[in-house]
Protein backbone atom coordinates (compact mmCIF):
# COMPACT_ATOMS: atom_id res chain seq x y z
CA UNK A 1 0.00 0.00 0.00
CA UNK A 2 1.50 3.27 -1.03
CA UNK A 3 2.61 5.45 1.82
CA UNK A 4 3.11 9.15 1.86
CA UNK A 5 6.72 10.15 1.75
CA UNK A 6 7.91 11.95 4.84
CA UNK A 7 10.99 14.05 5.19
CA UNK A 8 14.28 12.18 4.93
CA UNK A 9 15.11 13.10 8.49
CA UNK A 10 11.95 11.50 9.88
CA UNK A 11 12.57 8.36 7.84
CA UNK A 12 16.06 8.05 9.30
CA UNK A 13 14.68 8.41 12.81
CA UNK A 14 11.99 5.82 12.22
CA UNK A 15 14.37 3.37 10.58
CA UNK A 16 16.75 3.59 13.50
CA UNK A 17 13.91 2.82 15.86
CA UNK A 18 12.75 -0.19 13.84
CA UNK A 19 16.24 -1.67 13.70
CA UNK A 20 16.46 -2.03 17.44
CA UNK A 21 12.86 -3.20 17.81
CA UNK A 22 10.36 -1.63 20.14
CA UNK A 23 8.80 -4.43 22.12
CA UNK A 24 11.09 -3.83 25.09
CA UNK A 25 12.58 -0.58 23.91
CA UNK A 26 11.39 1.73 26.65
CA UNK A 27 11.61 1.01 30.35
CA UNK A 28 9.69 4.02 31.57
CA UNK A 29 6.86 2.79 33.80
CA UNK A 30 3.47 4.40 33.31
CA UNK A 31 0.80 4.28 35.98
CA UNK A 32 -2.65 3.02 35.02
CA UNK A 33 -4.55 5.91 36.61
CA UNK A 34 -2.26 8.96 36.94
CA UNK A 35 -3.06 12.07 38.90
CA UNK A 36 -4.24 14.93 36.76
CA UNK A 37 -0.95 16.81 37.00
CA UNK A 38 0.88 13.79 35.56
CA UNK A 39 -0.75 14.44 32.21
CA UNK A 40 -0.37 18.20 32.25
CA UNK A 41 3.14 18.06 30.89
CA UNK A 42 4.31 21.18 29.16
CA UNK A 43 5.62 20.40 25.71
CA UNK A 44 9.30 21.29 25.41
CA UNK A 45 10.44 23.93 22.99
CA UNK A 46 11.84 22.77 19.65
CA UNK A 47 15.55 22.28 20.15
CA UNK A 48 16.33 22.61 16.47
CA UNK A 49 17.49 18.99 16.22
CA UNK A 50 16.96 16.52 13.43
CA UNK A 51 13.56 15.16 14.50
CA UNK A 52 10.52 16.74 12.88
CA UNK A 53 7.97 16.66 15.68
CA UNK A 54 8.90 20.02 17.14
CA UNK A 55 8.23 18.82 20.68
CA UNK A 56 4.44 18.83 20.33
CA UNK A 57 2.62 16.78 22.98
CA UNK A 58 0.78 13.69 21.72
CA UNK A 59 -1.59 11.71 23.94
CA UNK A 60 -1.59 7.91 23.58
CA UNK A 61 -4.36 6.03 25.42
CA UNK A 62 -4.15 2.23 25.66
CA UNK A 63 -6.82 -0.02 27.23
CA UNK A 64 -4.79 -2.06 29.70
CA UNK A 65 -1.46 -3.53 30.69
CA UNK A 66 -3.11 -6.88 31.40
CA UNK A 67 -2.60 -8.09 27.81
CA UNK A 68 0.92 -8.27 26.45
CA UNK A 69 0.02 -6.76 23.10
CA UNK A 70 -1.17 -3.44 24.54
CA UNK A 71 2.09 -3.03 26.46
CA UNK A 72 3.97 -3.58 23.22
CA UNK A 73 1.68 -1.30 21.21
CA UNK A 74 1.99 1.51 23.73
CA UNK A 75 5.74 1.29 24.11
CA UNK A 76 6.29 0.98 20.33
CA UNK A 77 4.15 4.05 19.78
CA UNK A 78 5.92 6.05 22.47
CA UNK A 79 9.39 5.12 21.25
CA UNK A 80 8.70 5.97 17.63
CA UNK A 81 6.86 9.21 18.34
CA UNK A 82 9.72 10.34 20.59
CA UNK A 83 12.23 9.39 17.88
CA UNK A 84 10.23 11.60 15.52
CA UNK A 85 10.57 14.55 17.90
CA UNK A 86 7.27 14.48 19.79
CA UNK A 87 6.61 14.52 23.52
CA UNK A 88 4.33 11.63 24.50
CA UNK A 89 1.81 11.17 27.30
CA UNK A 90 1.23 7.39 27.32
CA UNK A 91 -1.45 6.04 29.65
CA UNK A 92 -2.98 2.60 30.30
CA UNK A 93 -6.55 2.47 31.61
CA UNK A 94 -6.73 -0.89 33.46
CA UNK A 95 -9.68 -1.95 31.24
CA UNK A 96 -11.80 0.57 33.14
CA UNK A 97 -13.89 2.92 31.00
CA UNK A 98 -14.14 5.79 33.54
CA UNK A 99 -10.37 5.66 33.97
CA UNK A 100 -9.82 5.94 30.23
CA UNK A 101 -12.28 8.81 29.99
CA UNK A 102 -10.53 10.62 32.85
CA UNK A 103 -7.11 10.07 31.30
CA UNK A 104 -8.28 11.44 27.95
CA UNK A 105 -9.80 14.47 29.70
CA UNK A 106 -6.43 15.08 31.33
CA UNK A 107 -4.68 14.76 27.99
CA UNK A 108 -7.01 17.37 26.51
CA UNK A 109 -6.63 19.80 29.41
CA UNK A 110 -2.89 19.07 29.59
CA UNK A 111 -2.19 20.45 26.14
CA UNK A 112 -2.07 17.40 23.87
CA UNK A 113 -2.24 18.46 20.24
CA UNK A 114 -3.40 15.07 18.93
CA UNK A 115 -4.82 11.89 20.51
CA UNK A 116 -4.15 8.27 19.56
CA UNK A 117 -6.73 6.09 21.31
CA UNK A 118 -7.23 2.34 21.53
CA UNK A 119 -10.63 2.26 23.18
CA UNK A 120 -11.77 -0.18 25.83
CA UNK A 121 -15.31 -0.14 24.50
CA UNK A 122 -16.14 1.40 21.15
CA UNK A 123 -19.25 3.33 22.19
CA UNK A 124 -17.97 4.79 25.44
CA UNK A 125 -15.96 7.84 24.39
CA UNK A 126 -18.41 10.08 22.55
CA UNK A 127 -18.73 12.70 25.28
CA UNK A 128 -15.04 13.11 26.06
CA UNK A 129 -14.12 13.14 22.37
CA UNK A 130 -16.60 15.95 21.81
CA UNK A 131 -14.27 17.96 24.06
CA UNK A 132 -11.40 17.06 21.76
CA UNK A 133 -13.39 18.18 18.73
CA UNK A 134 -14.31 21.47 20.40
CA UNK A 135 -10.61 22.05 21.06
CA UNK A 136 -9.67 21.16 17.46
CA UNK A 137 -7.68 18.13 18.59
CA UNK A 138 -7.50 15.42 15.89
CA UNK A 139 -8.17 11.84 17.00
CA UNK A 140 -6.69 8.67 15.52
CA UNK A 141 -8.59 5.55 16.59
CA UNK A 142 -5.93 2.88 17.08
CA UNK A 143 -6.71 -0.75 16.23
CA UNK A 144 -10.25 -0.53 17.66
CA UNK A 145 -12.67 1.74 15.83
CA UNK A 146 -14.34 4.29 18.12
CA UNK A 147 -18.03 4.23 17.33
CA UNK A 148 -20.84 6.79 17.02
CA UNK A 149 -18.82 9.99 17.24
CA UNK A 150 -17.80 12.40 14.49
CA UNK A 151 -14.73 13.40 16.49
CA UNK A 152 -12.66 10.53 15.00
CA UNK A 153 -10.39 11.85 12.26
CA UNK A 154 -8.65 8.65 11.14
CA UNK A 155 -8.45 4.96 11.98
CA UNK A 156 -5.23 2.92 11.97
CA UNK A 157 -5.41 -0.84 12.31
CA UNK A 158 -4.63 -4.17 10.74
CA UNK A 159 -6.98 -5.64 8.17
CA UNK A 160 -9.15 -7.32 10.77
CA UNK A 161 -11.45 -9.06 8.31
CA UNK A 162 -8.31 -10.61 6.82
CA UNK A 163 -7.28 -11.76 10.33
CA UNK A 164 -10.44 -13.87 10.61
CA UNK A 165 -10.19 -14.96 7.00
CA UNK A 166 -6.64 -16.25 7.51
CA UNK A 167 -7.74 -18.17 10.61
CA UNK A 168 -10.57 -19.76 8.67
CA UNK A 169 -8.35 -20.60 5.72
CA UNK A 170 -5.80 -22.19 8.05
CA UNK A 171 -8.52 -24.48 9.39
CA UNK A 172 -9.72 -25.38 5.89
CA UNK A 173 -6.17 -26.24 4.82
CA UNK A 174 -5.17 -28.16 7.94
CA UNK A 175 -8.32 -30.29 7.94
CA UNK A 176 -8.30 -30.55 4.13
CA UNK A 177 -11.98 -29.67 4.15
CA UNK A 178 -12.16 -29.56 0.37
CA UNK A 179 -11.30 -33.26 0.16
CA UNK A 180 -11.72 -34.90 3.58
CA UNK A 181 -14.96 -36.70 4.29
CA UNK A 182 -15.46 -35.47 7.85
CA UNK A 183 -17.40 -34.57 9.83
CA UNK A 184 -15.10 -32.59 12.13
CA UNK A 185 -16.10 -31.09 15.47
CA UNK A 186 -15.56 -27.34 15.80
CA UNK A 187 -16.03 -24.90 18.68
CA UNK A 188 -15.77 -21.11 18.48
CA UNK A 189 -14.41 -18.51 20.92
CA UNK A 190 -14.26 -14.83 20.06
CA UNK A 191 -13.75 -11.62 22.04
CA UNK A 192 -15.45 -8.75 23.79
CA UNK A 193 -18.81 -7.81 22.25
CA UNK A 194 -18.03 -4.12 22.79
CA UNK A 195 -14.94 -4.32 20.57
CA UNK A 196 -15.89 -3.53 16.97
CA UNK A 197 -12.97 -5.65 15.75
CA UNK A 198 -14.88 -8.76 16.85
CA UNK A 199 -17.29 -8.16 13.98
CA UNK A 200 -14.42 -8.43 11.51
CA UNK A 201 -12.53 -11.29 13.17
CA UNK A 202 -15.71 -13.34 13.47
CA UNK A 203 -17.08 -12.28 10.10
CA UNK A 204 -13.89 -13.04 8.21
CA UNK A 205 -13.55 -16.51 9.74
CA UNK A 206 -17.22 -17.42 9.42
CA UNK A 207 -17.38 -16.36 5.78
CA UNK A 208 -14.77 -19.07 5.17
CA UNK A 209 -16.14 -21.72 7.55
CA UNK A 210 -19.93 -21.35 7.39
CA UNK A 211 -20.34 -23.26 4.10
CA UNK A 212 -18.71 -26.26 5.76
CA UNK A 213 -20.93 -25.83 8.84
CA UNK A 214 -24.03 -25.61 6.64
CA UNK A 215 -23.01 -28.75 4.73
CA UNK A 216 -22.37 -30.69 7.95
CA UNK A 217 -18.66 -31.20 7.35
CA UNK A 218 -17.99 -29.00 10.39
CA UNK A 219 -20.21 -29.72 13.40
CA UNK A 220 -20.51 -27.39 16.39
CA UNK A 221 -21.74 -29.84 19.04
CA UNK A 222 -22.41 -27.11 21.60
CA UNK A 223 -24.66 -25.32 19.13
CA UNK A 224 -22.89 -22.08 20.07
CA UNK A 225 -22.27 -20.42 16.72
CA UNK A 226 -23.79 -16.94 16.83
CA UNK A 227 -21.43 -14.11 17.68
CA UNK A 228 -23.24 -13.24 20.91
CA UNK A 229 -23.02 -16.85 22.09
CA UNK A 230 -19.26 -17.18 21.53
CA UNK A 231 -18.19 -13.79 22.92
CA UNK A 232 -15.68 -13.39 25.76
CA UNK A 233 -15.98 -10.29 27.97
CA UNK A 234 -12.76 -8.23 28.00
CA UNK A 235 -11.06 -10.97 25.98
CA UNK A 236 -10.32 -12.47 29.40
CA UNK A 237 -8.43 -15.76 29.61
CA UNK A 238 -10.28 -16.92 32.71
CA UNK A 239 -13.68 -16.21 31.11
CA UNK A 240 -12.72 -18.18 28.00
CA UNK A 241 -11.41 -21.02 30.15
CA UNK A 242 -14.58 -21.18 32.25
CA UNK A 243 -16.84 -21.28 29.20
CA UNK A 244 -14.70 -23.89 27.50
CA UNK A 245 -14.57 -26.11 30.56
CA UNK A 246 -18.37 -26.14 30.47
CA UNK A 247 -18.33 -27.07 26.76
CA UNK A 248 -15.89 -29.93 27.36
CA UNK A 249 -17.91 -31.21 30.31
CA UNK A 250 -21.18 -31.12 28.38
CA UNK A 251 -20.13 -32.35 24.93
CA UNK A 252 -16.67 -33.94 25.00
CA UNK A 253 -16.36 -35.71 28.36
CA UNK A 254 -17.11 -39.13 26.84
CA UNK A 255 -13.97 -39.20 24.72
CA UNK A 256 -15.56 -37.56 21.69
CA UNK A 257 -12.84 -35.82 19.73
CA UNK A 258 -12.81 -32.06 19.36
CA UNK A 259 -11.03 -31.41 16.07
CA UNK A 260 -10.61 -27.64 15.98
CA UNK A 261 -11.16 -24.50 18.05
CA UNK A 262 -11.50 -21.16 16.30
CA UNK A 263 -10.14 -18.78 18.97
CA UNK A 264 -10.03 -15.18 17.81
CA UNK A 265 -6.98 -14.13 19.82
CA UNK A 266 -4.25 -15.43 22.09
CA UNK A 267 -5.77 -14.54 25.46
CA UNK A 268 -8.88 -16.56 24.61
CA UNK A 269 -6.76 -19.33 23.03
CA UNK A 270 -4.81 -19.54 26.29
CA UNK A 271 -8.07 -20.08 28.18
CA UNK A 272 -9.03 -22.81 25.71
CA UNK A 273 -5.68 -24.58 26.14
CA UNK A 274 -5.93 -24.34 29.93
CA UNK A 275 -9.38 -25.94 29.81
CA UNK A 276 -8.21 -28.67 27.45
CA UNK A 277 -5.23 -29.53 29.66
CA UNK A 278 -7.44 -29.78 32.73
CA UNK A 279 -10.45 -31.66 31.37
CA UNK A 280 -10.10 -33.03 27.84
CA UNK A 281 -9.14 -36.65 27.09
CA UNK A 282 -9.55 -36.86 23.31
CA UNK A 283 -7.06 -36.16 20.54
CA UNK A 284 -5.62 -32.67 20.73
CA UNK A 285 -7.45 -30.20 18.43
CA UNK A 286 -6.21 -27.43 16.18
CA UNK A 287 -6.35 -24.12 18.06
CA UNK A 288 -6.06 -20.74 16.33
CA UNK A 289 -5.05 -17.43 17.89
CA UNK A 290 -3.90 -13.87 17.26
CA UNK A 291 -1.16 -11.53 18.58
CA UNK A 292 1.74 -14.00 19.01
CA UNK A 293 1.95 -13.43 22.75
CA UNK A 294 4.96 -15.08 24.38
CA UNK A 295 2.93 -17.70 26.28
CA UNK A 296 1.09 -18.63 23.10
CA UNK A 297 4.20 -18.88 20.95
CA UNK A 298 5.58 -21.22 23.59
CA UNK A 299 2.36 -23.23 23.24
CA UNK A 300 2.83 -23.29 19.46
CA UNK A 301 6.33 -24.68 19.93
CA UNK A 302 4.96 -27.26 22.38
CA UNK A 303 2.17 -28.31 19.99
CA UNK A 304 -0.68 -26.97 22.15
CA UNK A 305 -1.67 -24.11 19.83
CA UNK A 306 -1.58 -24.43 16.05
CA UNK A 307 -1.10 -20.86 14.86
CA UNK A 308 -1.35 -17.23 15.81
CA UNK A 309 -1.93 -14.22 13.59
CA UNK A 310 1.09 -11.90 13.84
CA UNK A 311 0.35 -8.19 13.80
CA UNK A 312 3.71 -6.42 13.90
CA UNK A 313 2.93 -3.40 16.04
CA UNK A 314 6.21 -1.80 14.98
CA UNK A 315 4.78 -1.45 11.47
CA UNK A 316 1.50 -0.02 12.73
CA UNK A 317 3.33 2.37 15.06
CA UNK A 318 5.45 3.55 12.11
CA UNK A 319 2.35 4.30 10.08
CA UNK A 320 0.69 6.12 12.96
CA UNK A 321 3.80 8.27 13.37
CA UNK A 322 3.58 9.13 9.66
CA UNK A 323 -0.10 9.98 10.12
CA UNK A 324 0.61 12.13 13.17
CA UNK A 325 3.37 13.97 11.32
CA UNK A 326 1.18 14.59 8.28
CA UNK A 327 -1.71 15.84 10.43
CA UNK A 328 0.53 18.17 12.41
CA UNK A 329 1.93 19.59 9.15
CA UNK A 330 -1.48 19.87 7.52
CA UNK A 331 -0.51 17.40 4.80
CA UNK A 332 -2.58 14.77 3.02
CA UNK A 333 -2.34 11.11 4.12
CA UNK A 334 -2.09 8.76 1.16
CA UNK A 335 -3.17 5.14 0.80
CA UNK A 336 -6.27 5.17 3.00
CA UNK A 337 -9.29 2.87 2.82
CA UNK A 338 -12.31 5.16 2.47
CA UNK A 339 -15.02 2.51 2.06
CA UNK A 340 -14.88 -0.13 4.79
CA UNK A 341 -15.00 1.25 8.32
CA UNK A 342 -18.20 3.13 9.18
CA UNK A 343 -18.39 4.13 12.84
CA UNK A 344 -22.07 5.09 12.74
CA UNK A 345 -21.46 8.72 11.74
CA UNK A 346 -19.84 7.93 8.41
CA UNK A 347 -16.86 6.11 6.94
CA UNK A 348 -13.62 6.85 8.77
CA UNK A 349 -10.55 7.04 6.49
CA UNK A 350 -8.46 4.06 7.56
CA UNK A 351 -4.97 2.70 7.15
CA UNK A 352 -4.79 -1.10 7.13
CA UNK A 353 -1.62 -3.10 7.80
CA UNK A 354 -1.62 -6.68 6.52
CA UNK A 355 -1.32 -9.48 9.09
CA UNK A 356 0.46 -12.81 8.61
CA UNK A 357 0.23 -16.05 10.55
CA UNK A 358 2.96 -17.78 12.54
CA UNK A 359 3.06 -21.51 13.23
CA UNK A 360 5.66 -24.05 14.31
CA UNK A 361 7.20 -24.00 10.83
CA UNK A 362 7.81 -20.28 10.41
CA UNK A 363 7.78 -18.63 13.85
CA UNK A 364 11.59 -18.28 13.92
CA UNK A 365 11.66 -16.39 10.65
CA UNK A 366 8.70 -14.16 11.49
CA UNK A 367 9.27 -13.51 15.18
CA UNK A 368 12.96 -14.05 15.95
CA UNK A 369 14.78 -13.18 12.74
CA UNK A 370 12.75 -9.96 12.54
CA UNK A 371 13.93 -8.96 16.03
CA UNK A 372 10.44 -8.97 17.52
CA UNK A 373 11.48 -11.60 20.07
CA UNK A 374 14.79 -13.16 21.03
CA UNK A 375 15.38 -16.87 21.38
CA UNK A 376 15.55 -16.46 25.15
CA UNK A 377 12.07 -14.85 25.23
CA UNK A 378 10.57 -18.12 24.01
CA UNK A 379 12.45 -20.57 26.23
Amino acid sequence: MKKKLLSALLSVALAATLLVGCGNGNNTEQTDAPAADDTQTEAPADDGGSASGGGELIGVSMPTKDLQRWNQDGENMKAQLEAAGYEVDLQFASNDIPTQVSQIENMISGGCKLLVIASIEGDSLGTVLQQAKENNIPVIAYDRLIMNTDAVTYYATFDNYLVGQKQGEFIVEQLDLENAEGPFNLEIVTGDPGDNNVNFFYGGAMDVLKPYIDSGKLVVKSGQIEKADVATANWATDAAQSRFEAIISSYYSDGTNLDVVLASNDSTALGVVNALEANYTGEWPLVTGQDCDVANVKNIIAGKQSMSIFKDTRDLASKVVEMVDAIMKGEEIAGLDTETYDNGTGVIPSYLCEPVFADVNNYKEILIDSGYYSESDLQ
